[in-house]
């Protein structure tokens, strides 16, 4: 075989792996995925429980989900290096700014791994000036509660503990706003 059709096989393949790495990414990997059936036909699904965990506030301080039970939590796993979590934080910021007496906000770092520390984690939120709360995942528990393979990754908790919807993937403002609506609809139900 000569080196032009080995270059054309070669540059087919790559065109292939990229549009099906893109179709993958659209179906599966960025989307609202709702636990539940709030607000449709009456029909009911079984609710899954957000499972429990424990993380760190920037003072030390053992902190768990399950502090919050009884309001609206937003659960977003996220790091410092992460370029999707970077871009999501301004839609988070202004919806804590907006929301934050309704709605828990726990944005956790994930912590403990080479790429990320506690100094680096929470440089990167005073440079930016972020208000919202954030805690620090360092024993990984949380990660391995909620089974994480991608960052970010975005949970909508209702007030009784019951996992809403989850978004993988950097969520948009309008996203944002419709898991925010979703666990505010099912507390006022």
């Amino acid at each position: 075989m000569d080196n032009k059709k080995k270059i054309i096989i070669i540059v087919l393949i790559l065109i292939f792996l990229v549009a099906g790495s893109s179709v993958l990414y659209k179906t599966f990997g960025s989307s609202l995925n709702p636990q539940g059936n709030i607000g449709n036909n009456g029909s009911s699904t079984e609710k899954v429980a957000a499972p429990d965990f424990v993380v760190y506030d920037k003072d030390g301080k053992e902190v768990r989900l399950s502090e919050y039970k009884g309001k609206p939590v937003v659960l977003n796993f996220w790091a410092s290096w992460c370029p999707p979590c970077r871009m999501e934080m301004p839609d988070f910021q202004e919806k804590y700014l907006k929301e934050g007496e309704e709605i828990v906000f726990l944005m956790v770092n994930l912590t403990k791994s080479s790429d990320e520390t506690f100094e680096s984690a929470s440089d990167f939120i005073e440079k930016e000036g972020y208000t919202f709360p954030v805690f620090y995942d360092k024993d990984l528990n949380a990660k391995e509660a909620y089974d994480i393979m991608s960052i970010p990754t975005t949970y909508f908790i209702d007030s009784e503990g019951n996992i809403a919807a989850q978004y993988i993937g950097a969520i948009d403002k309008e996203t944002l706003q419709s898991g925010i609506d979703l666990i505010k609809l099912e507390q006022e139900n």
